[in-house]
């Protein structure tokens, strides 16, 4: 059985994990990223130089993963991009433990970091 337009369109298929971050004295909600999130994020890690070459750009790369996948429980975005340098500064150890679990559920290994970034 095929699914409809509807269906698809109807589909609840955002998921969400916990991460426990005693650094912050609790835990946040981690949520897959929508389509247009992944794609925001996968846009963030290339450079266009002037020439029209582009090269991989990594900066800040868990901070935007993190603000990208934080949630509230009515599964809300916490974080915008005004919060970026705010939270680039918080501790690389609770970034990372956030980062790991929206890696997790996002599919994001190494390799499909690689890949978004030479693409």
């Amino acid at each position: 059985m095929t699914l409809s337009r509807d269906q698809i369109l109807e589909a609840s298929d955002l998921r969400s994990q916990l991460a426990e971050v005693p650094e912050w004295g609790g835990a946040v909600l981690v949520r897959t990223m929508t389509g247009a999130d992944r794609d925001a994020f996968e846009n963030s890690m290339v450079s266009v130089r002037p020439d029209g070459t582009r090269e991989q750009n990594l900066t800040n790369f868990r901070t935007k993963l993190v603000a990208l996948t934080v949630v509230d429980d009515a599964g809300n975005l916490l974080f915008s991009a005004d919060d970026l340098a705010r939270l680039a500064a918080k501790s690389a150890l609770a970034l990372d433990r956030v980062f790991l679990v929206a890696q997790s559920i996002n599919g994001l290994g190494a390799q499909a970091v690689e890949t978004a970034a030479k693409n």
